[in-house]
């Protein structure tokens, strides 16, 4: 049976959900509510994911959550909306003790017949990509660790979820979620017991294999703003704001991975014609981002569409924006003072200094500081050239140097700071000032990697 919570949330997110999302697709969806399965999902929304997932799909599902969020008066409501804490490093000491007493309840709640939702990637991006990161093992070790834990006597499946958004955080976007056939743990019962390891790794990489046919999975992600352009000039795939209504959520979804599938065939980086053709359209949209234009209103005005209907729509529906507006602004307020006093992300201030200058960013809410921490007050310097430990300094130009956040290549694929050019030009039209700026680097980066 459903908790009170939980039961609460399927009703009322089935209702307003689909003010978000105009459209919610669900492909080869599971039919049973209980059936002792893990769904093994990316993780491309943050905590849009589960919400999407279980308003989609029949099955009841438990859900791995982080375990910062359950403190205070938030744990009976939580416990009660299936949701189980997941310790990482930054929450503290024993962490590992703590997640082998949630694999012991995971293992608990599978024999009752229920089901997980488990995201594999253990992590969003920053920025919105269509491409599955490095599948963890611990889906497959707790289905493996539920079936000991019953003695084998009943029946553990692991199945593959994909959500597949045309953009996340754009309101009135679309959303198509596929499920993959499921997998029944019991039947490698004689190869785990001969070599656990080989078997969970074997699994593991199965399953990544069936998210990434869910959804559009980009290899190279070097590559991924050119196969994200040539769906907005197509007009066949899955971006937000230039597609072609006339075409089924579930067609561009199919032209999306089938474009993706296609790329990653390819050399890329050597295919002459592949690079030209890259460069000229990154070229175009440079162009259009110059002069603060949107490829749809490019197509719109070419074809001489007309967008009235826009405009009434804004016109009506500006009063509800004035309403909340005024009912957001004082609860975002006092979240917000609340979060910068306590525990949680804080503002981060980091400067470079050469002999060419010194430059500083501010990112707000980036460093996560645990309750278990000491206080640290005061300005942090390090020498990069001397603290080889802790950084790696690449800077084969000599040249000025911006920090930027790079995602996935910090300690444990968190989220870094790297230290690069002053300025991108790797994008630059040709003959252009950056165009020669980036030919006279030779293509050079200065980098600076900390461990994160």
């Amino acid at each position: 049976m459903m908790r009170f919570f939980y039961f609460l949330l399927f009703i009322t997110l089935r209702i307003s959900i689909p003010f978000y999302y105009k459209r919610k697709v669900g492909v080869n969806g599971p039919k049973q509510f209980y059936g002792r399965t893990i769904y093994v999902s990316n993780h491309a929304a943050s905590f849009m994911d589960p919400l999407v997932i279980a308003t989609t799909f029949r099955p009841i599902v438990f859900f791995m959550t982080r375990s910062d969020v359950f403190k205070g008066l938030l744990k009976p409501v939580l416990w009660a909306s299936h949701m189980l804490p997941i310790y990482r490093q930054l929450d503290g000491d024993d962490t590992k003790r703590k997640n082998e007493a949630v694999f012991k309840r995971c293992s608990r709640i599978l024999s009752f017949g229920r089901n997980l939702l488990i995201f594999g990637e253990g992590f969003t991006d920053d920025v919105f990509i269509r491409r599955l990161k490095p599948v963890k093992k611990g889906a497959v070790r707790i289905g493996f660790m539920a079936l000991e834990d019953m003695n084998w006597k009943k029946k553990v499946y692991i199945a593959a979820i994909g959500c597949n958004y045309t953009e996340p955080s754009k309101m009135q976007s679309e959303l198509l979620i596929s499920a993959s056939d499921k997998i029944c743990l019991n039947d490698y019962k004689e190869q785990f017991s001969e070599n656990p390891n080989h078997v969970i790794n074997t699994l593991t990489k199965r399953i990544e294999k069936l998210m990434q046919e869910q959804i559009t999975h980009v290899e190279n992600k070097d590559w991924a703003s050119f196969h994200e352009n040539v769906m907005m000039l197509t007009r066949k795939g899955m971006n937000a704001d230039s597609h072609d209504d006339s075409i089924s959520l579930k067609e561009r979804w199919n032209y999306s991975r089938k474009l993706a599938l296609w790329m990653n065939e390819q050399d890329l980086d050597n295919s002459e014609e592949l690079v030209k053709l890259k460069k000229e359209i990154d070229g175009y949209f440079l162009l259009l981002n110059r002069f603060k234009l949107q490829e749809n209103y490019v197509f719109d005005a070419l074809t001489k569409k007309s967008r009235m209907k826009e405009l009434l729509f804004l016109i009506f529906m500006w009063p509800f924006a004035l309403i909340g507006i005024m009912h957001g602004i004082i609860p975002y307020i006092v979240t917000k003072k609340f979060t910068e006093k306590t525990h949680g992300f804080k503002k981060v201030t980091l400067s470079v200094t050469n002999s060419n200058g010194t430059d500083e960013i501010i990112e707000n809410a980036y460093i996560y500081v645990s309750p278990t921490w000491p206080d640290f007050i005061g300005p942090k310097n390090d020498n990069f050239e001397t603290s080889q430990t802790y950084f790696l300094v690449e800077n084969p130009g000599n040249n000025w140097g911006r920090f930027s956040k790079i995602s996935g290549v910090g300690k444990n694929s968190s989220t870094c700071y790297k230290l690069n050019n002053y300025k991108n030009t790797n994008m630059a039209l040709a003959y252009t000032e950056d165009w020669y700026y980036y030919n006279r680097l030779g293509g050079s980066k200065d980098n600076l990697i900390s461990s994160s």
